[in-house]
């Protein structure tokens, strides 16, 4: 947003919502690996942005949601480590699968299977880095804020990364630099 007098304007939470949901959607997804976890997910994001888009600085919008919807992942991951709940349906037999929703559908059509497993299989830190900077493409120094603290650096992610997972994520690399500069992605 760009005020009349050419200075940057702090957007309302209605256009955060309305503008950004989609993206959100997608890092939620992506970071989760299924639909209800990153409704909810996204749900905590933005009940996060309310609170703090007093202090929001103009500049990248989507690095800043980045970071929120990485710690909010990250704490929620932690949070289930300290208390897992596992919640059995009470017929177990007549619970039917259902149809994709419509936006699962979709996200699940824009990233192979194979290469969401691989994503899904690395340790929650882990995946926070590679979907940043592999699906979603934010330049290292935004998925460095993102995730500081909890991995030193990018180029230490992915080498770890790899290693832990061997040739598994070489779809990934794959998936995401087809028809992108791995340059574009660095600062």
């Amino acid at each position: 947003m760009v005020s009349g007098n050419g200075s940057a304007q702090v957007p309302t939470w209605e256009e955060v919502a309305r503008d950004h949901g989609r993206f959100l959607y997608t890092v939620a997804y992506r970071l989760t690996g299924n639909h209800d976890d990153s409704q909810d997910l996204v749900q905590e994001v933005l009940l996060r942005v309310r609170r703090g888009l007093a202090t929001y600085q103009p500049g990248s919008m989507e690095g800043w949601l980045s970071r929120i919807a990485t710690n909010a992942f990250l704490d929620d991951v932690r949070r289930k480590k300290r208390r897992p709940v596992e919640a059995l349906p009470e017929d177990a037999e007549r619970v039917l699968p259902g149809a994709l929703p419509a936006d699962e559908a979709l996200d699940a059509a824009n990233l192979p299977d194979h290469v969401q497993d691989a994503v899904r299989a690395l340790p929650p830190d882990y995946r926070a880095a590679v979907v940043l900077c592999d699906v979603v493409g934010l330049p290292y120094d935004e998925i460095a804020e993102s995730v500081a603290g909890v991995i030193p650096t990018i180029s230490t992610m992915a080498a770890a990364a790899a290693a832990r997972a061997d040739t598994t994520l070489a779809p990934v690399w794959r998936w995401a630099r087809a028809g992108r500069s791995a340059s574009s992605r660095r600062s």
